[in-house]
Order: C-alpha cells, then structure tokens, then sequence
C-alpha cells in the first residue's frame, strides 16, 4: 500500500505541467520586452506569433492540466495569464489590420490592463503563500500592468513606457529561474533549485 502510494505520487509530481506554463511566461515576456526597451524594431507582427504559442496556448493548456491536478493556484493564474495575452495578441492583428480594418479608441486597451492589474493584486496576495520567487515575479507583474496602463492613456509614457520594459524582462528572467526550479526540483524529487520560502502572513482556514 505504501509502496503504490509512492508510485501515485512520483507520477503526480512528473505530471505538473506548471513549468511548462511558467516557461511559456518567461519566453513571451522576453521578446516583448525587447521591443519595449527598444532592443529590436518596434513591429507587433513578430511578436504575435510567440505570444500565442508560448505566451497563450502553452499556459492556457498548463492551466487545464493543473485544474485535473488539482492546482488551484496554476490553474487560475497560468489560465488567466494565457487569456491575456490572446487578447493582447488579437489587439495587436487589429492594430496591423489583418482582419481588414483597423481598431477605434486605442486607449481602450488601458482598461484592459488596469482590470488585470486590479485582478494581479489579490494573485500577489496569494503568490506570497507559495514562494519568494513567485511572489517577486507577480509584484513586477503589477509594476507591468500599473505602467502598462498609465502609458496606454499616455501619462508620463517617457518614464512608464520604459519602466514596462525592464519590469517585463526581469519578469522573464525570474521565470526562467521558477521553470527550470519547478522542473529540476519534479524531476529528482527534492529541493535542486531553491524557490525561497513562502511568506505567511494570512492564515489559511
């Protein structure tokens, strides 16, 4: 009995498809940022396709795999997250025009990044209750989206603009760390990457 028990769990772990989710964060936020801070040219087209796959599919379907695992926190924040980035992907064909016109208001988009960033705040609250590295990456996704928006209704676009970009890529380097952490640490079973422990602040009933 115990021995099965062992079993289902070592295949509970190998299972969660959490870093691949995470992954598909750190490389859709990586070449996002590289437009932003000016690194590349600045053409949504070539974003669309990495934001799709890696930023929407690849976090969509790790969503899912983590509601049958019963991951909760996975599920709600990588489904989530890969919702957004198909909205912002369809925004960006509007922009280019591949559907034979272009968008109206494009501040309209700011309020899509403020409902985020309101909805970001209470995933904060809970990323603290998992680990250090969470926690940092979903308080620069607050720095993301807050900047985000101001910059979209054209506030101060000189200091957010930029402050999106940094925010953006340290977000893609710290999932990179939390993927090959969450991987590494499945794989072989025990602690490889240290993810930092959790913060406990509010006690769970």
């Amino acid at each position: 009995m115990a021995e099965k028990s062992v079993v289902t769990e070592i295949k509970s772990r190998l299972s969660d498809p959490t870093a691949l989710g995470v992954f598909g964060l750190a490389m859709v936020t990586m070449v996002a940022s590289s437009y932003k801070l000016g690194w590349t040219t600045i053409d949504e087209g070539y974003i669309i396709p990495w934001a799709i796959m890696l930023g929407a599919i690849a976090q969509i379907w790790a969503s899912t795999a983590d509601f049958k695992n019963n991951n909760y926190f996975g599920a709600i924040v990588l489904g989530s997250y890969g919702l957004f980035w198909m909205a912002v992907s369809i925004n960006w064909m509007i922009k280019l025009g591949w559907f034979g016109f272009h968008g109206g208001d494009g501040k309209q988009v700011a309020f899509g990044f403020l409902g985020y960033f309101i909805f970001s705040l209470f995933i904060t609250v809970a990323a603290f209750h998992v680990s250090k590295v969470f926690a940092a990456i979903l308080v620069l996704i607050d720095v993301l989206l807050g900047s985000l928006t101001l910059s979209a209704l054209g506030i101060a676009t000189g200091v957010f603009a930029p402050l999106a970009g940094w925010s953006e890529l340290v977000i893609s380097l710290l999932s990179f760390y939390a993927c090959g952490g969450i991987f590494l640490n499945n794989f072989f079973g025990r602690t490889v990457v240290p993810m930092g422990k959790p913060f406990t602040f509010i006690k769970k009933g």
